[in-house]
């Protein structure tokens, strides 16, 4: 869906900047839902908010039926981010409950390359359906999917979050501990979300270009996180942020350079390649960072923080970049977030 919507919008007459802006509504609502999940989880436990996040995702795709102009569409967008925020936060958390400590680096890369593995079939599928077919069967499969997701919730263990004993003070996470591996999360995946939200609308004359792109950055994150996780738990967190920013920025340089006169496919496909990679292992060590300096009492709460960086970079991507696309062109949206993402690496630095 996360091309589809915007790709429908942009058929419907909009411009690129509100095509943009459903993911940023989506997104935004995220990080606002995301913000609350660690107090739910403690109330409902992992099991009941997995399925409430489902329902909230699935289903309400099916009104982008009955219209894609741009209100109800926003207004969709912003009732299924609640859903995906419900769902990151719970997953990402629940992991860190059930895997040991020495393992928490490969258990999270299993977690992210589910997620990528899932991007890498969803992402060119979605526009696959609407070149084939229309916008509407995408629409449908967008609100199946989460559906059938609820059967594999009630396999999962009945676990709740490890709350403060009666007595003590709640303790929060110190924003220095937060900065680094949050703001190299939130640069990146701006990146990530204004590429993936405009990618179609670029290479329209040539959709099986963007396709291959999207397979290509799914696939690349997939390898970024295995090797991010299997590295993390032998050297330690957070080694990995510097050289996944440089990585990240040369491919949005890329994507840059492949939209600029007639899209090159070749150059669609690098880019894509080594901003998947990049993204893929800022994910996985920017998270267990977080996770190793939270402690079990704060998995909930380092867990939304890391998904409000991640979540909400993608939505001021897709918002901020479509924005740049409207007023000065695609390769200037794609060179402005190599510019921001280059820009964030003296922070990794100070771990």
């Amino acid at each position: 869906m996360l091309p589809v919507v915007p790709l429908a919008l942009s058929l419907n007459g909009s411009s690129d900047a509100v095509a943009g802006a459903s993911t940023a509504v989506f997104m935004a609502a995220t990080v606002a839902s995301q913000l609350g999940t660690p107090r739910v989880l403690c109330l409902w436990g992992y099991r009941a908010v997995l399925a409430l996040g489902c329902a909230l995702l699935g289903p309400p795709a099916l009104l982008l039926l009955l219209s894609v102009d741009p209100v109800p569409a926003l207004v969709v967008s912003a009732v299924r981010g609640i859903g995906f925020g419900l769902l990151t936060v719970s997953v990402s958390a629940l992991i860190a409950e059930l895997a040991p400590p020495a393992l928490l680096g490969r258990a999270s890369a299993l977690n992210g390359i589910s997620a990528a593995a899932a991007q890498m079939v969803g992402l060119p599928v979605g526009l696959a359906l609407v070149q084939q077919f229309s916008t509407g069967s995408a629409f449908v499969v967008g609100a199946v999917v989460p559906i059938v997701s609820v059967a594999a919730v009630w396999l999962l263990p009945d676990v709740r979050p490890a709350g403060t004993p009666p007595g003590e003070r709640r303790e929060r996470l110190p924003g220095t501990v937060l900065l680094a591996p949050c703001l190299a999360m939130v640069v990146v995946a701006a990146a990530f979300g204004g590429f993936s939200s405009l990618a179609p609308i670029a290479a329209q004359d040539k959709t099986p270009a963007a396709s291959i792109a999207l397979v290509l950055l799914s696939a690349a994150m997939v390898v970024g996180r295995y090797v991010s996780g299997a590295l993390s738990d032998r050297i330690g967190p957070g080694r990995m942020l510097l050289p996944s920013l440089l990585v990240a920025s040369a491919g949005a340089v890329l994507l840059a350079v492949a939209v600029r006169g007639e899209v090159s496919t070749v150059f669609l496909s690098l880019g894509a390649v080594a901003l998947g990679l990049g993204f893929g292992i800022c994910q996985n060590d920017s998270l267990v960072t977080v996770f190793s300096a939270a402690g079990p009492r704060r998995f909930g709460a380092a867990s939304a923080a890391w998904n409000i960086a991640y979540d909400g970079g993608t939505g001021i991507g897709a918002l901020s970049l479509g924005v740049a696309a409207t007023l000065g062109g695609f390769p200037i949206a794609f060179l402005i977030a190599a510019v921001v993402v280059l820009a964030a690496t003296p922070i990794t630095l100070k771990r």
